[in-house]
């Protein structure tokens, strides 16, 4: 079966179901109930990242306006469990950290951090083994590391980063039960396909990638972390796969908005291409691809699953139903094995999303991504529109 709709919103327009879905307010304890059913006596701590650790010190970095998401984990997290969330949930704790800015998506962090009174401490001895879940509201997603220390000390918790007032108001203000159901019937129409393939137009051009997925079984990111030692990403939301190599090509938006052809051979980008902008970013990423080849691994290959609006983040805006995204470089949190230690520098063990939106990359259109299973074709989204195929799923037919 090969389900095709070939009708073409204009690129650029949102066309989920979002702008009619009301969300309930935020409820900190709400949102804690559900990620992780907390049990009697627990401890919880929350973790931020600043650029300076000294500004840590009598919430120093409150008095710095730039400061956002370090903000919002204090007063939403911080006063919200002190005000009587903590005492209604059974817990204990309630201490907050801050650690070195890391500078990059799922970089490892560093071994010491500052508590409130200007302390310097080891994060394993005072936070890892000390605390029962923790909470990661920072700049720069910290998932990976923190996956690899909930296994090892035996902690729970959530990385929260690029936290906003929208992504408080709707992705953070959603029922996970819920959230939870939907992935899993996603997940299972997607499931042991043997391949995805997406088409793209951009800039007159057209290109296509073919992930080889080996009829491995599809996971989610669906924001319950209610038993063993694990963290949860939130927003959650999404259906992706570790892909066993991928081969063609595709488009990328670089952050100055630059547009470059990434041409991708034995499951890494091996050469970009200028489209349109400085080429001096397509020289950079070159080089960068010569001295740390694996830097250009394709480590993930995700779909949102959630009817949300979009935040200008991409850890929400990713989870929206419609959109994909493919990820360069670290894959051991999500079960690949591109460990930090594989990479010429640690400083470029990364995992770093590529998002395809129609907010975020209204430039590139994905005219087509379908997956190959069972000896049928599927279309997954065409146009940045979830295919009828996936909305039968969502709706349990």
């Amino acid at each position: 079966m090969h389900d095709v709709n070939h009708s073409h919103p204009p690129v650029g327009k949102l066309t989920n179901a979002y702008s009619e879905r009301t969300f309930p307010p935020f409820s900190l304890s709400r949102l804690l109930k559900t990620v992780f059913a907390p049990k009697g006596g627990e401890r919880v701590c929350i973790l931020i990242d600043l650029p300076d650790t000294a500004q840590m010190k009598d919430f120093g970095f409150l008095a710095e306006p730039k400061f956002t998401i370090q903000r919002h984990a204090y007063e939403v997290f911080y006063q919200g469990l002190r005000a009587g969330v903590l005492q209604e949930l059974g817990m204990q704790g309630a201490d907050m950290f801050a650690y070195q800015m890391t500078g990059g998506s799922n970089l490892d962090l560093p071994e010491t951090g500052v508590d409130a009174s200007g302390a310097t401490l080891s994060l394993r001895d005072a936070v890892y083994t000390k605390y029962d879940l923790i909470l990661c509201v920072s700049t720069y997603s910290a998932t990976a590391p923190l996956t690899a220390f909930a296994k090892q000390y035996g902690f729970r918790g959530a990385t929260l980063h690029g936290l906003n007032p929208i992504i408080l108001s709707t992705g953070l203000s959603v029922d996970y039960n819920e959230v939870s159901v939907l992935a899993e019937r996603f997940r299972l129409g997607l499931t042991c396909a043997d391949r995805v393939e997406i088409d793209f137009a951009v800039a007159g051009e057209t290109a296509s990638l073919r992930l080889e997925l080996g009829n491995q079984e599809a996971q989610k990111s669906h924001g319950l972390c209610q038993g063993e030692p694990d963290v949860a990403n939130l927003p959650a939301g999404e259906v992706y796969f570790v892909p066993e190599t991928a081969e063609g090509q595709f488009p990328m938006q670089y952050i100055d908005g630059t547009l470059g052809m990434m041409t991708v051979k034995a499951g890494r980008i091996v050469e970009a291409r200028l489209l349109s902008g400085d080429a001096a970013v397509i020289a950079a990423h070159n080089a960068k691809l010569v001295s740390d080849p694996v830097t250009g691994e394709l480590g993930e290959l995700g779909f949102g699953t959630q009817e949300l609006p979009p935040s200008g983040r991409d850890i929400q805006d990713e989870k929206i139903l419609g959109t994909l995204h493919v990820a360069t470089g670290r894959s051991d949190h999500l079960g690949g094995t591109l460990t930090p230690d594989r990479f010429a520098s640690r400083l470029n063990a990364t995992h770093d999303d590529i998002l395809f939106s129609p907010t975020k990359t209204p430039s590139i259109r994905v005219t087509q991504a379908r997956a190959y299973r069972d000896g049928q074709v599927h279309s997954i989204i065409e146009d940045y529109v979830p295919s009828a195929y996936v909305r039968g799923l969502l709706e349990g037919r």
